[in-house]
């Protein structure tokens, strides 16, 4: 004879993805969101020799100058190992420079260079179009407190202090 009772829910009473839906639950929808970005954006880049870890850095390095490679990794979202390789290709592009930090000689800072904020500056337009298109038909202010909810829900789960 079989248990035919539903099974218990999760911990904390919390309902299944199943009775959530895909469509109703938030990390799958901004992953699709990601992928879709970066994928709307994916031909561009291979243009001008980026990846998405390379187009990340050089976002961030053109905002933040001189950020060390442990805070641009926080900052870009990229895994420290894959930053390092895709950072050695942008250097060897000449698109960043690496300088020995001035109070910590072991720590290493990563700037853009002016043909790396040239690249940059050329696939920028291309982003902001691709943002723009995601907030097609919606109201700046729902837009703003969208941005608003992002933000408060990194801070909710922010594992760095940056």
């Amino acid at each position: 004879m079989t248990d035919q009772s539903p099974p218990e829910k999760p911990p904390g009473n919390q309902p299944r993805l199943g009775e959530v839906g895909l469509t109703n639950y938030a990390p799958y929808l901004m992953n699709r969101i990601m992928g879709r970005y970066n994928a709307s954006l994916r031909d561009e880049m291979a243009g001008l020799g980026l990846t998405t870890p390379k187009m990340r850095a050089l976002a961030v390095l053109s905002v933040i100058d001189g950020p060390l490679i442990r805070e641009l990794a926080v900052y870009s979202v990229v895994e420290q190992s894959t930053l390092s390789r895709a950072l050695d290709q942008l250097a060897a592009d000449g698109l960043i420079r690496r300088a020995a930090d001035s109070s910590d000689s072991r720590a290493t800072r990563i700037f853009i260079t002016d043909a790396g904020r040239s690249t940059f500056d050329t696939l920028w337009p291309r982003m902001a179009e691709a943002q723009s298109r995601m907030f097609r038909g919606i109201p700046d202010d729902e837009r703003r407190a969208f941005v608003g909810t992002l933000q408060k829900m990194l801070t909710n789960i922010r594992k760095h202090e940056i």
